[in-house]
């Protein structure tokens, strides 16, 4: 179903420009040459201005497809007064092609959508395809963190990254009851652990 633009959405959008853009263009040198972290779909942005304000020698690039979500995202980072973070609208082929490679030293991948129909796996964000894309932006000791609150998707994330070559740590089906410290909650997270649902995650790194 296609959404509604929110109210006054291009001008809420150009009120965040220093931060927000659909152009990679938006990542300038001096931004490019610090410790870079990713979120590939930020949402509504808690989890990535979250890191951003604990990790100010960090940068953050945050990428949202829909207009939407990301003006939310980038007009919270704006009254946090954050300047270590960028927002960028497009999909994960853009960003692959528009930012340096091997530029990013973590990738985040939060709650995303699991497609569950067979017919519909390239879509998701653990498929081989993905991961080659992942594999040219990530440093060579880079990193991807994946949580998500679908097994199927999890189990299939798990088969995907062991047959392409990465390995696993850190993997646990029930991550708020793991001995992992200094977790931080999505939106969606929170509203689904709430709701009884147990939380997958896993680090996953290229073999040497």
């Amino acid at each position: 179903m296609r959404q509604r633009n929110r109210k006054h959405l291009d001008e809420r959008l150009e009120s965040c420009s220093a931060l927000y853009s659909d152009s990679a263009d938006i990542l300038d040198k001096d931004f490019l040459k610090h410790p870079l972290h990713m979120e590939i779909g930020c949402g509504k942005g808690r989890f990535i201005t979250t890191l951003a304000s604990l990790n100010p020698d960090i940068h953050y690039i945050a990428s949202e497809m829909i207009a939407n979500i990301i003006v939310l995202a980038a007009e919270k980072a704006q009254a946090m007064e954050l300047d270590n973070i960028r927002f960028i609208s497009g999909n994960v082929q853009y960003m692959a092609d528009s930012i340096p490679q091997g530029s990013v030293d973590r990738i985040y991948l939060n709650f995303s959508d699991p497609w569950p129909k067979d017919r519909h796996a390239k879509r998701r964000l653990t498929h081989k395809n993905f991961l080659d894309l992942y594999d040219r932006l990530l440093a060579e000791d880079g990193e991807i963190h994946f949580k998500t609150d679908n097994r199927a998707l999890f189990d299939f994330s798990l088969e995907s990254f062991k047959e392409n070559g990465w390995e696993l740590d850190e993997v646990t089906s029930d991550l708020h009851n793991s001995n992992f410290e200094g977790n931080i909650m999505t939106e969606y997270e929170e509203k689904f652990s709430g709701l009884g649902f147990t939380i997958n995650r896993l680090v996953a790194r290229r073999k040497k």
